[in-house]
C-alpha cells in the first residue's frame, strides 16, 4: 500500500474525533489534548466493539476443534491475517505471522533468521535512529554467535549519511535492518532505495514499520523488503498485537522460534516436525481477540483512507513546526528533509520532564525521555527531549494549546 496526499480540506476530523470514546473527557479541568500517538494511539469505537464481540460471541480456542464455535473463532482470526495481508499486499497469508508487535516481531527475526543465517564474523548493519526493539535483539544476537554489529550514522538534521554505506554493507553483512518512520526524530528514510542497494549486494532487508504503517501506509511488494515488523496499538488496534510479515522464502529456511502447540505437525519422544507457514512460528493460543481488533483497525484506516490521512497529518506536522518556531528558545530535534507525524523539541535550559509534567497540568499529554532511542539523544548530545506525534484525529487547536502550554512552561520557569 502506497500514499500519496490527497487534499486535507476533504478531510472531516471533526467527525473523526466523534469515534473516539477517549477523546471527548476533559483532564484536569481542561479538554483533553493527546499529542502521544508515536506512543500508542487511541481507539474508535468500531475495534473497541469488535474485541468485544470475539469475547461475547465468538470466543472458542482456534485450529483445534470441530464445533461450530471453534470453526467461527478460526475464521475470525484467519479473517485477520488475510486483512493484515491486504493492508500491507503481501503476496500470501503464509507470509503474515502474528506477534504481540514490532518488539517480538524483531526478536523473533534476530533469533530464527539468526540461528540459519549468522555466524562468527559476519554482520548486520542497521541505522543510528533505531529504536531499541532493533537494536538490542541484534546485539544479543551478536553476542552468541561472535557477529559484528555496524552502525550507518545520522546527520545534523536527523539525515542518514548514506556517503559511506558501500563501507558498511559489505560481503560481510548477512542483513540491513532499517526504521520507515524514526520514532523519535520523525524523519521518513528512503527504505526503497535502501531495499534495492541491498539487494545488489545479495542482502536481505528488514523494515521496522511501526510509525510508518498508520501514517504512510506501506506495500511490502513494492519495496521488495524481505521482512517487515508492525504493532496493532500503534495504528489504531489492541496491544500485544502486532505481525512480522517476511517473504515465503525467507521463512521457509527459518527455524521455529519457540516450540509448543500449534506449529508442529508431528511430535515424538524422537523427533518433531513443524507446522506449515505461518503457524511453524506461531506456538501456543495466540491474541485471538486483539487479532480480530487489529482487523477492526485495519478497516477503519482503510476506510478513511491513507491519501486522506496522511495529507491531513501532512498539514498538523506542518503548522506544528511553524507555531513552536514561534517560542523563544525552543529548537526542534530533528529537520530531515522528509518527515511524519513526530515533532521532538526542547525547549532551553528546562528539563524535558519539567516541561510534560506542566503540560499535562493544563491538559496537554505528550512523552518526554529518550523515546526509547538512547542513541539518539547521544547524537544530539540531550538526556531527553519532547515529543509531540500526531494521529488522524489530532487539529490545529490541539496545536494552539500546546503552545499556550509551553508558554506557560516559560513563564513557570522566567524564561
Amino acid at each position: 500500500m502506497t500514499t500519496t496526499l490527497a487534499p486535507a480540506a476533504s478531510f472531516d476530523v471533526a467527525a473523526v474525533r466523534r469515534d473516539f470514546p477517549l477523546l471527548s473527557p476533559e483532564l484536569h479541568g481542561r479538554p483533553f489534548v493527546y499529542l502521544d500517538s508515536a506512543n500508542t494511539t487511541q481507539k474508535p469505537e468500531s475495534v473497541i466493539r469488535a474485541s468485544d464481540r470475539f469475547y461475547r460471541e465468538t470466543n472458542a480456542n482456534i485450529h483445534r476443534s470441530t464445533y461450530r464455535l471453534s470453526e467461527a473463532a478460526t475464521a475470525a482470526y484467519e479473517g485477520a491475517r488475510e486483512k493484515v495481508r491486504k493492508y500491507l499486499n503481501a503476496r500470501s497469508s503464509r507470509e503474515i505471522v502474528f506477534t504481540r508487535g514490532t518488539t517480538e516481531a524483531i526478536n523473533l527475526l534476530a533469533t530464527s533468521f539468526g540461528q540459519a543465517f549468522v555466524k562468527a564474523g559476519d554482520e548486520i548493519l542497521i541505522t543510528g535512529m533505531e529504536h531499541h526493539s532493533n537494536i538490542v535483539p541484534w546485539q544479543l544476537l551478536c553476542e552468541r554467535t561472535g557477529a559484528k554489529l555496524r552502525v550507518i550514522p545520522i546527520d545534523d538534521r536527523g539525515d542518514l549519511v548514506l556517503d559511506d554505506l558501500g563501507r558498511l554493507l559489505t560481503e560481510r553483512t548477512k542483513l540491513l535492518g532499517v526504521v520507515h518512520v524514526s520514532n523519535a526524530l520523525g524523519t521518513v528514510n528512503p527504505v526503497k532505495a535502501l531495499i534495492g542497494y541491498a539487494h545488489g549486494k545479495g542482502v536481505p532487508v528488514l523494515v521496522d514499520a511501526a510509525q510508518s504503517v498508520p501514517h504512510l501506509g506501506v506495500d511490502v511488494q513494492a519495496l521488495d523488503c524481505d521482512f517487515l515488523a508492525f504493532s496493532g496499538h500503534k495504528v489504531y488496534g489492541p496491544t500485544g498485537i502486532g505481525a512480522l510479515y517476511g517473504k515465503e522464502s525467507w521463512l521457509a529456511k527459518m527455524p521455529p522460534y519457540q516450540g509448543g502447540g500449534d506449529m508442529i505437525a508431528s511430535v515424538t519422544f524422537e523427533k518433531s516436525s513443524w507446522a506449515e507457514l505461518p503457524a511453524k512460528f506461531e506456538a501456543g493460543t495466540g491474541n485471538l481477540a486483539g487479532a480480530v481488533a487489529l482487523g477492526a483497525a485495519l478497516d477503519y484506516v482503510t476506510a478513511l483512507g491513507l491519501p486522506r490521512i496522511a495529507a491531513h497529518e501532512h498539514e498538523i506536522l506542518d503548522y506544528a513546526t511553524a507555531r513552536l518556531s514561534e517560542l523563544p528558545g525552543l529548537r526542534i530535534v530533528g529537520r530531515a528533509k522528509e518527515k511524519a507525524s513526530v515533532v521532538s523539541f526542547v525547549l532551553g535550559d528546562v528539563h524535558p520532564h519539567d516541561v510534560g509534567t506542566i503540560l499535562d497540568q493544563e491538559g496537554v499529554c505528550v512523552r518526554t525521555g529518550h523515546h526509547c532511542a538512547q542513541p539518539v539523544m547521544t547524537r544530539y548530545d540531550l538526556p531527553a527531549t519532547v515529543r509531540a506525534s500526531f494521529g488522524l484525529y489530532n487539529t490545529r487547536e490541539e496545536v494552539d494549546a500546546l503552545v499556550a502550554g509551553l508558554r506557560k512552561v516559560l513563564e513557570v520557569f522566567g524564561a
